[in-house]
């Protein structure tokens, strides 16, 4: 059974596909090479520069680092650029802070 990819998921792992095929292009590197150093088949190059949500998420991240493009994976979910979880973050603070007193008091 296919599980159902939400559109918004489709595009942005097409757009990804796209920018690598692009990134490998403008660096000159073949798909032969690409595939050699990353490990991977033809078929499935192939399939990640289409962008297809079924290849896995290590494949991506291989072709990334064959192109130089391995830290942008670092910031991918980095949580210093997760606004709604700041927001949560600050709807939970406490309205006050009370000390404990202590044993001596």
């Amino acid at each position: 059974m296919r599980s159902i990819i939400p559109i918004p998921v489709n595009k942005a792992v097409r757009k990804l596909g796209a920018d690598l095929k692009e990134a490998r292009i403008k660096r000159q590197i073949t798909m032969a090479l690409v595939e050699e150093r990353a490990g991977i088949t033809h078929m499935t190059l192939s399939k990640i520069e289409k962008g297809e949500a079924g290849v896995s998420l290590g494949n991506y991240a291989k072709v990334m680092f064959v192109l130089g493009l391995i830290n942008n994976l670092y910031n991918l979910a980095n949580p210093d650029n997760d606004t709604v979880g700041k927001m949560f973050d600050a709807e939970n603070l406490p309205k006050r802070v009370r000390y404990k007193k202590s044993e001596g008091d």
